[in-house]
């Protein structure tokens, strides 16, 4: 087979192997695939002509930063203790309100009825992969929050750029991913990660790169969604009774997110035991309200990934069992 390449008009023919190519479908084959979900946002408010945008205080100072940079003006309002807007105001034909699946904890029936209430939505899904868009809203995907993937994102909408996508690379993006793979653990690569992490902190609006787009064609989503929710069901069953959340069974959850009182203390006890939960959006732990920075702090988004089983899932319990026993 001749593999023509862009840039490359006769094709080369022999040769060392390259990456293989995979063939598995696409889980948004209908959305424009785009190189983080940051720009799945962007690529939205571009095709939407959206002027202005609501989005919660509790929310990546990044999503900010983005709407500065293109001059989107944006208003903040609050969430309930549904994780839904508190918010009032119907948005007008050039404006949207910007609502995030937090945990994938709004499930269907709660989208449409947010759909219905304002109109012109467009859902976050950063944490929600595996949960299918609703009609008439726009909804943002990202891969890298779920897949072992250097970028990637999906922006689901019927509007369209009139011009193509210049197209991004990937090939620099992998060190840390690759580094973790064979490594002897992952702070070992961690500064790589911060790296790749920072380099999407500017990035243009891009079409998803080629391995990317292959490696995405290369994943087993019902055995990686699947995997999720019994991992996630054994956190329940173990920690339901303790947790002041209540996330119900999301869609190949993106993790559990366990709410205990001195969130901050436990994080560092349990990354001594080699467990280790981030602090979601610090950002908010400066702007929001009291209730929202308690949030920010205190919520541990435990993880229960497809790369873990029932032993791993015991071993997490175990930590964090004794470390709330002595707080």
């Amino acid at each position: 087979m001749i593999f023509k390449r862009e840039g490359d008009p006769v094709g080369e023919i022999g040769g060392y192997l390259e990456l293989e190519h995979f063939h598995g479908a696409l889980y948004y084959p209908e959305g424009v695939a785009v190189n983080n979900a940051r720009s799945a946002l962007l690529y939205i408010l571009r095709a939407r002509n959206i002027r202005k945008i609501f989005l919660p205080y509790y929310l990546c100072g990044d999503v900010m930063a983005l709407c500065e940079r293109e001059g989107v003006p944006y208003e903040l309002y609050h969430i309930n203790e549904a994780f839904l807007p508190v918010f009032d105001h119907i948005p007008e034909q050039d404006e949207a309100v910007y609502v995030v699946n937090y945990y994938g904890m709004l499930n269907e029936a709660r989208e449409s009825e947010i759909l219905k209430r304002y109109g012109r939505v467009i859902f976050d899904h950063v944490q929600a992969f595996f949960q299918r868009p609703i009609p008439g809203g726009d909804t943002v995907y990202s891969c890298r929050k779920f897949f072992g993937v250097p970028d990637g994102g999906y922006a689901v909408t019927d509007a369209r750029l009139e011009q193509p996508l210049e197209q991004d690379r990937s090939q620099d993006r992998f060190r840390h991913l690759l580094g973790r793979f064979e490594g002897p653990s992952a702070s070992a690569y961690y500064e790589d990660f911060k790296r790749s992490e920072h380099a999407f902190e500017d990035a243009a609006l891009l079409e998803m790169s080629p391995l990317t787009r292959n490696l995405m064609r290369g994943i087993d989503y019902e055995a990686v969604r699947q995997k999720r929710e019994a991992n996630f069901q054994i956190l329940s069953a173990g920690l339901g009774s303790k947790n002041a959340l209540h996330p119900g069974t999301p869609i190949g959850p993106y993790a559990y997110p366990f709410y205990c009182k001195d969130g901050p203390s436990v994080r560092q006890k349990l990354a001594q035991e080699k467990i280790y939960v981030p602090t979601l959006w610090p950002n908010v732990l400066e702007q929001g309200s009291a209730r929202e920075r308690d949030l920010a702090a205190n919520i541990l988004p435990l993880p229960c990934d497809q790369r873990y089983g029932a032993d791993d899932m015991d071993r997490l319990l175990t930590a964090l069992n004794r470390i709330l026993s002595t707080q």
